[in-house]
């Protein structure tokens, strides 16, 4: 105790005398040890007591950055998953619904959307879900017919055996090889290199395959596009618009939160203060052509979020870029561990989530995460 209470003593006189010494100590320390000090300074700032300080010693001492809160208050509801039938005419369904079905019939089994965004073939995604289970999105043809279909839950059925957890050894022994390459009008561009996912043209459609890497490279999520869509998308990459970059923006901000009613965690709020704080940084990645939580200017996210007067006791930034989609983005976080481990922190409360497109047109996502 007597320890503690000298170390609380010092750590005070610092913050006290902080103007003194902060812009020195930034050229010369480590950002990951200032990072922390930041975090400590809105700590004392929001909260000055023993127990919110105490708890944040024990949580450097265990190796872990981020202030240790109490949980989100936010309730966990209990949803009934809907009854699976494997499909009659296709290899997969996704809450029973599968392509060139009406929007009648998908939203007699969903319920009304909660939301729809535009995506990177031009077309909607229209999101069904029960506080974000039973998670689904569709996307429609002009006579609102199935052409689209992606959910990261347990909502996948089909006549093979494959399903939600099935490991990846086990797809492919039931699709064969995975496609290497998707062609866009002249061009074959190389796809998934690293494993993460395999595309199979199945059902005149392309059906990705996500796998989590630590899960034991088993199934987490599925997304189908029908043939015709998938090829008028001429190139890799869409040419961006205002439309797009809200879409993928609200579409990583609904991944996010359907990933997290899988592992238990209460849903987050979106922010539009810090959504503009995300979407700063990621033009500014965009505009200047480098990638890093650490901007030109030297600042850093917890910088950037007090410049635009952004309270916060604890934060957490993810960024990812290059990635076709806010699908591709999310499900390549989620097989990142420090990436996941802000996707899945239990105390965080808000995000908001911005994006930019470098005059190549890929694009490039900040995930902010914070508790106020």
């Amino acid at each position: 105790m007597k320890r503690f209470i000298l170390l609380l003593v010092i750590v005070l006189v610092a913050y006290g005398s902080r103007d003194y010494w902060w812009d020195a100590a930034k050229e010369q320390v480590p950002a990951s040890i200032i990072d922390s000090f930041q975090s400590l300074q809105q700590t004392i700032e929001n909260d000055l007591s023993l127990d919110g300080i105490a708890q944040y010693f024990d949580s450097l001492l265990s190796g872990e950055t981020r202030l240790a809160l109490p949980n989100n208050e936010n309730e966990q509801i209990e949803v009934d998953a809907p009854t699976l039938t494997a499909p009659d005419e296709q290899l997969f369904s996704v809450h029973n619904i599968e392509l060139g079905d009406s929007r009648s019939d998908v939203e007699e089994e969903t319920g009304e959307p909660m939301r729809s965004t535009e995506n990177e073939y031009g077309v909607d995604w229209v999101t069904y879900h029960e506080e974000y289970h039973n998670f689904v999105m569709v996307g429609y043809d002009s006579e609102d017919h199935v052409i689209g279909l992606y959910s990261n839950q347990d909502l996948i059925s089909s006549p093979t055996e494959i399903t939600y957890g099935t490991d990846k050894n086990e797809v492919r022994e039931q699709l064969g090889d995975p496609e290497t390459s998707v062609r866009k009008g002249m061009f074959s561009y190389q796809v998934n290199q690293d494993e993460e996912y395999d595309l199979f043209q199945i059902d005149n459609s392309y059906v990705t395959i996500f796998y989590d890497e630590h899960r034991d490279d088993t199934v987490t999520a599925i997304q189908i596009i029908e043939y015709d869509l998938e090829q008028s998308k001429d190139e890799l990459y869409t040419e961006p618009n205002e439309q797009l970059t809200e879409g993928f923006e609200y579409q990583l901000f609904d991944l996010t939160n359907a990933a997290r009613v899988v592992h238990g965690l209460p849903v987050l709020t979106w922010d539009d203060n810090v959504k503009e704080t995300a979407r700063k940084h990621s033009t500014d990645m965009a505009e200047n052509n480098y990638f890093g939580h650490t901007n030109l200017e030297g600042e850093s996210p917890f910088d950037r979020m007090q410049q635009d007067d952004i309270r916060f006791i604890t934060a957490g930034e993810n960024l990812a870029h290059g990635q076709f989609s806010s699908i591709f983005a999310h499900e390549g976080l989620m097989n990142s561990l420090g990436h996941r481990e802000n996707i899945l922190q239990e105390s965080f409360e808000q995000l908001g989530v911005g994006v930019a497109f470098n005059e190549q047109a890929q694009p490039f996502y900040t995930e902010k995460f914070f508790t106020s």
